[in-house]
């Protein structure tokens, strides 16, 4: 398992932007007092799909919907060969508490950008 670094993007002009090569369980630390923006990429001959699962979520409840959200399985993001797909971590909270695991797409590329 290795912790991936966010990037500060708060920066003027061009700046390194390392990328990070999922293995199978990696994790990600959550900076609430910055926007975050995590992309993935699939380099890969196979399309992946990655799993953002923190140890934290339960159950949400959604005005509107009734009975609580189940999160506690995480969110799934499928990742295409060749393409490309972020997320803004602050729309997926509810699977972004506690300790923030990325799974199940070994191979993928990730940055995450602080904002």
């Amino acid at each position: 398992m290795a912790a991936i670094a966010s990037i500060n993007a708060k920066q003027n002009g061009a700046f390194a932007a390392a990328i990070s090569t999922l293995t199978a369980d990696d994790t990600i630390t959550i900076d609430r007092s910055r926007k975050q923006l995590l992309v993935f990429r699939n380099t890969t001959a196979g399309a992946l799909t990655v799993k953002i699962d923190g140890d934290g979520g339960t159950t949400v409840t959604v005005p509107g919907l009734g009975s609580p959200i189940d999160v506690s399985a995480g969110l799934s993001i499928p990742v295409g060969v060749g393409a490309s797909v972020a997320v803004v971590l602050s729309t997926v909270d509810a699977y972004c508490k506690g300790v923030v695991h990325l799974t199940g797409a070994a191979g993928l590329t990730a940055q995450l950008f602080n904002l």
